[in-house]
C-alpha cells in the first residue's frame, strides 16, 4: 500500500458480492472461464492495494432455490442445492485467483472438509489479517436465506467497512436503466427508501441487516473493467446506500 496517505484505499476491509449469473458470460448456464479471469483480476487489482477482501458468490447459473421451488421441488432440498452450487462458484474463483498469485481459502458454511474450510469465524478473520481472499460459500448454512443476506451476515461478523454489490449496471436507479432512458441514478440513498421503493439492490433481510448495524452498500458496475479498484481510490460512478 502506498505510503501517501492522501492514495490509501476508501477502505482497507470489504466484502464482494456477486451473483453467480455474473460467471457464466455471454453463455446462458455454468461457467465462463474468461470470465472468471476477468473478475479475479479485478479482485487482484484491489488486493494489490493493501484492501483485505472476502466474497460471496451466487449461484444462480448453476441452480437457483427459488426456480426449483417453483417448480414443484421441496423449497429446503431446492435451496441446499443452491448453496452446493456457491460452493462451486467458490472454487472456481479460487482457482483463478491462485492462478494470479493471490492466497485464496474458501470456506463452507456446509461442512465438507476434503475441498474447503468448515466456518470458523475467528479462523476466518485470521486469514484476511494474512491477506488471503477469503470466499464464503454455501450461504448462511440454511434454507430461505439467500446469498445476499449471507454476505451481509459475513461482512458484519468480518467487521469489513463496506459490501461493494458488482451488478450490470452503475449504481441504484429508479427505475430499470435497460428498459427506461429517462431512469436516474441515485449516488447516495438511504436503506428505508430501497426496502420503500422495492428497488432490488438486495433482498429485504440483507437490506435490514445492513441498516441494523450500519453497513454501507456500494453498488457498482462489475462490467467496467477497473470499477472496483477505482471506487476504492476516490473515483468512479456508484452508488452508496447508507
Amino acid at each position: 500500500m502506498p505510503s501517501d496517505t492522501a492514495h490509501a484505499p476508501a477502505y482497507s476491509r470489504v466484502m464482494l458480492k456477486i451473483s453467480g449469473e455474473a460467471l457464466m458470460g455471454d453463455q446462458g448456464y455454468g461457467l465462463h472461464p474468461p470470465t472468471v479471469e476477468r473478475i479475479a483480476k479485478e479482485v487482484q487489482s484491489v488486493h494489490s492495494m493493501g484492501v483485505e477482501i472476502c466474497m460471496v458468490i451466487g449461484g444462480g447459473n448453476i441452480f437457483r432455490g427459488l426456480q426449483g421451488s417453483a417448480q414443484g421441488m421441496e423449497r429446503a432440498t431446492a435451496d441446499y442445492m443452491g448453496m452446493l452450487a456457491t460452493v462451486m462458484n467458490a472454487l472456481a474463483m479460487q482457482g483463478a485467483l491462485e492462478k494470479l498469485g493471490i492466497h485464496t481459502r474458501v470456506i463452507s458454511a456446509i461442512p465438507m472438509d476434503q475441498v474447503c474450510e468448515p466456518y470458523i469465524r475467528r479462523r476466518a478473520v485470521r486469514h484476511l489479517e494474512k491477506k488471503r481472499v477469503v470466499i464464503f460459500a454455501a450461504g448462511t448454512g440454511n434454507p430461505y436465506f439467500t446469498t445476499d443476506t449471507a454476505a451481509t451476515l459475513r461482512a458484519n461478523e468480518m467487521n469489513c467497512q463496506a459490501i461493494f454489490k458488482g451488478t450490470k449496471v452503475d449504481g441504484v436507479y429508479d427505475k430499470d436503466p435497460v428498459k427506461h432512458d429517462d431512469a436516474t441514478r441515485y449516488d447516495t440513498i438511504s436503506y428505508d427508501d430501497v426496502l420503500a421503493q422495492h428497488l432490488g439492490v438486495m433482498d429485504a433481510s440483507a437490506i435490514a441487516l445492513a441498516r441494523e448495524n450500519d453497513m454501507p452498500i456500494i453498488v457498482f458496475s462489475l462490467d467496467e473493467p477497473g470499477g472496483f479498484k477505482g471506487i476504492l481510490a476516490g473515483e468512479g460512478t456508484y452508488t452508496k446506500v447508507q
